[in-house]
């Protein structure tokens, strides 16, 4: 079976610590970083240029960029949701990378347009002419379209799946008639309202509707737990000609404060992805190994359990990897990281066979 082209965006230093504690010192997020820029991740958002007095857990990018260690071969970017941040983050350009595709954006629900980027969808939907009329003058060729909140609404209820399809076509539409072709569609579930089933139709409405995009990017939340499964049918329901570009956060860290969910919010977690994905036989490129390290370092970084399973119970054993026949009992968290800690960890728990194991060591 063939599948898209998988592309892994590490939410973890954006989306995930935009809801922890503000308390976490710089050197800290600085050490994460640099791990998670050494497991073969490709893109990695480091953050926001945001304003601090509503999200303080971002007053010190700038001091995180500084002195984070460049990787060669990963993209760096961080969310801007102005001009006076786009400035901000130019400054730190590169490092960072920009990406020039210009873009249009809506949200599906008003409330949640409203609470998370105190504008309305009218004000959203008014300003597009001006940013058409730039990618025209700039002789752009394509362009991407954004709904966000495109499943359901925390606040509203059900979005039922002609309002992001009209919403999309509107857009395409209005890129078509500047004779600019659109790329790439991105969905955002800020408010974990994902189904694989509800994934499975959106994809393919668009593929069928418009067969010049490319590139679908999906931002699930996961306050439901849905979030990997509706990744999984996402691979499964692109073609492979297509780029299927996936948010992840280590550890399954974060949440939007606007949403009504907080931490509970969540995300995929990056190791339990790349894990399905390579035991699909989807190359990642990204080292599981190091990526449950990281997630190791990220719980001690957050001060409390994350939410990942591959950093639990490691990767399937396979060849010297496989567990000893005769190992004993294995009951806690902490026994069950032997895989990482060696069997040190579950020293002195009980053995009930009479007889070892055939091959116990």
């Amino acid at each position: 079976m063939t599948f898209p082209v998988l592309h892994i965006v590490e939410e973890g230093m954006r989306e995930g610590m935009q809801i922890e504690s503000a308390a976490i010192p710089t050197a800290a997020k600085v050490r994460l970083l640099d791990a998670l820029s050494a497991t073969g991740l490709r893109e990695i958002v480091v953050g926001s240029f945001v304003r601090a007095d509503w999200v303080p857990q971002m007053r010190d990018v700038e001091d995180l960029i500084s002195q984070m260690t460049v990787h060669p071969g990963v993209a760096y970017t961080a969310l801007v949701l102005n001009e006076k941040g786009a400035a901000r983050r130019k400054a730190f350009s590169p490092p960072l990378t920009v990406d020039p595709m210009p873009r249009l954006t809506v949200h599906a629900c008003d409330i949640f347009a409203r609470r998370n980027t105190n504008r309305s969808v009218d004000d959203e939907i008014a300003a597009w002419p001006a940013i058409i009329s730039r990618a025209a003058e700039a002789g752009t060729r394509t362009a991407m379209v954004r709904v966000n909140a495109a499943f359901g609404s925390n606040f509203t209820g059900d979005i039922d799946p002609s309002v992001p399809l009209a919403l999309l076509d509107r857009m395409i539409t209005a890129w078509a008639q500047a004779d600019i072709a659109v790329d790439t569609v991105w969905l955002g579930d800020p408010m974990g309202w994902n189904t694989p089933l509800a994934v499975e139709f959106l994809l393919s409405e668009i593929t069928r509707r418009w067969p010049g995009v490319r590139r679908v990017h999906l931002h699930l939340h996961d306050q439901r737990g849905a979030a990997l499964v509706s990744a999984y049918q996402a691979v499964r329901t692109l073609p492979a000609s297509m780029t299927l570009a996936v948010d992840a956060a280590i550890g399954g860290v974060g949440g939007c404060p606007y949403c009504g969910n907080g931490r509970a919010t969540g995300m995929i977690a990056t190791e339990d992805l790349v894990d399905m994905a390579e035991e699909m036989g989807i190359p990642t490129g990204i080292d599981r190994d190091r990526l449950i390290e990281a997630s190791v370092l990220a719980e001690e970084v957050f001060g409390h359990p994350l939410y990942g399973k591959l950093a639990l119970a490691g990767p399937r054993p396979r060849g010297e990897r496989l567990y000893p026949p005769g190992m004993p009992l294995v009951e806690t968290l902490a026994e069950a990281s032997h895989f990482r800690r060696g069997p040190a960890v579950y020293e002195g728990q009980r053995r009930p066979w009479r007889q070892p194991p055939a091959g116990s060591r």
